[in-house]
């Protein structure tokens, strides 16, 4: 067996492992460095409290002396300014002396005469009468929606049920229900929808409502007064008044793809004002109040950017829904889709694109063979992704025209032609 005893070296003073004297001790040395650590830290404390004090001196030196500059204004010797032959004119002085005010000094109330009514044009009526001619034509509306409920404003455009409010008030609502100024409230149907003007035409079965009287747009001028009523918020504010002035005329507007030419108005519009009327200075209905430009499209703020359907347009497309439910002219695919999320793309392997869940009977799409499932990706080699992406592109075309497109089924891609047909609602 191997011998692992260790030897001392007796001269050495040593074993094989190391030292067997115990290490000296070095408190003391520790002990030195954190006094000196601790007078260091004194000295730059005493030293930055000196500097702040020198600051505050320094700041109050020149306080005083702007102080002095602006309330005693020091002569300056006129220079000559080296490179020109114009002598540099002193600044003249002025010393205007502060006026004591006497002892009684106070402000006086006078009497101030009862309110007057707001006439704001000639021959116009007053903005309370505005209100009272036209609050019993406006009505508030409640739709259901999928995942929740809306609220917006309508008016009355017959005696016998027939109301105007926005299209995308009503739309995808499975109920709609219509409260009078009366209090009454009815179940309400959809005659006609036109998403693009953003325009419905609502029927309550009811022989004795108070239609509004329109006037024509046309004839609008920027700086007429207006007046908007409707339910800001919701129902809880209904029937709220506000008035303001046209600010532009044929303004275009970009919406989903399409350009609407809407009235500007800086009256005050918010959520659940949409649907109600815009009223000219002689009671008159003049535009559909359709959406504003609110704080979350600039992080300095927007206000007094409001829109109005003009009331030539409502004539135009709800005489068309009123007579066959849509508007002609309008073309479609006939193809209803939805957006086909990142996640859905990776986990399915699946290009991106807009995924077809309905598809019109009526359609050349469905002649073609196109069906729930498919996946449209372009028309004419514009990608498509959304609903409003395949919007913006049809509208681009007429009824009859054709097509190119790109359709994703089963791991292949297919390219066929289709014909736009006419949107019937």
């Amino acid at each position: 067996m191997e011998d692992h005893t260790y030897h001392q070296d007796p001269d050495a003073g040593v074993y094989g492992t190391g030292r067997t004297s115990p290490p000296k001790s070095r408190n003391g040395l520790v002990a030195v460095m954190l006094i000196i650590i601790i007078f260091l830290c004194g000295i730059i404390t005493l030293l930055g409290v000196m500097n702040v004090k020198m600051l505050f001196k320094l700041q109050s030196r020149e306080e005083n002396e702007l102080f002095i500059t602006f309330t005693e204004p020091q002569t300056v010797p006129q220079q000559e300014a080296p490179t020109s032959s114009v002598p540099i004119q002193q600044a003249p002085t002025s010393s205007v002396p502060i006026q004591q005010a006497p002892e009684n000094a106070s402000i006086s109330l006078q009497q101030t005469p009862n309110a007057v009514d707001n006439l704001p044009a000639e021959d116009g009526i007053s903005l309370q009468e505005i209100y009272a001619r036209n609050i019993g034509s406006v009505v508030s509306i409640t739709t259901t929606q999928p995942n929740s409920t809306v609220s917006g404003t309508g008016v009355v455009a017959s005696q016998d049920g027939y109301i105007i409010t926005n299209a995308h008030v009503v739309e995808n609502a499975s109920a709609i229900s219509v409260q009078l100024t009366d209090q009454r409230v009815f179940s309400a149907d959809i005659v006609g929808m036109d998403t693009l003007s953003d325009l419905a035409v609502l029927y309550v079965d009811a022989t004795d409502l108070t239609p509004a009287q329109f006037g024509d747009s046309s004839n609008l001028r920027v700086g007429d007064t207006v007046v908007a009523i409707g339910d800001p918020l919701g129902v809880e504010f209904r029937g709220t008044c506000t008035d303001g002035i046209i600010s532009a005329i044929n303004r275009d507007v970009n919406v989903d793809g399409y350009t609407m030419t809407l009235i500007q108005t800086n009256a005050a519009l918010n959520s659940g004002n949409s649907g109600g009327p815009l009223i000219n200075c002689y009671g008159q209905v003049i535009g559909i109040n359709t959406m504003k430009i609110g704080a979350f499209t600039d992080k300095a703020g927007v206000e007094g950017i409001g829109f109005a359907i003009p009331s030539a347009t409502v004539k135009q497309i709800v005489d068309q829904l009123l007579s066959q439910g849509y508007v002609s002219g309008r073309p479609t695919l006939g193809i209803t889709g939805e957006t086909l999320s990142v996640f859905y793309q990776h986990y399915y392997r699946l290009p991106a694109g807009l995924y077809i869940s309905q598809v019109d009977r009526s359609s050349d799409a469905y002649d073609k063979g196109i069906q729930s499932g498919d996946i449209l990706i372009s028309i004419d080699d514009t990608a498509i992704t959304t609903m409003n992406d395949l919007t913006s592109v049809v509208y681009n075309y007429q009824v009859g025209d054709t097509v190119d497109a790109v359709v994703y089924r089963g791991g292949e891609y297919y390219q066929v032609e289709l014909a736009l047909t006419e949107d019937k609602g």
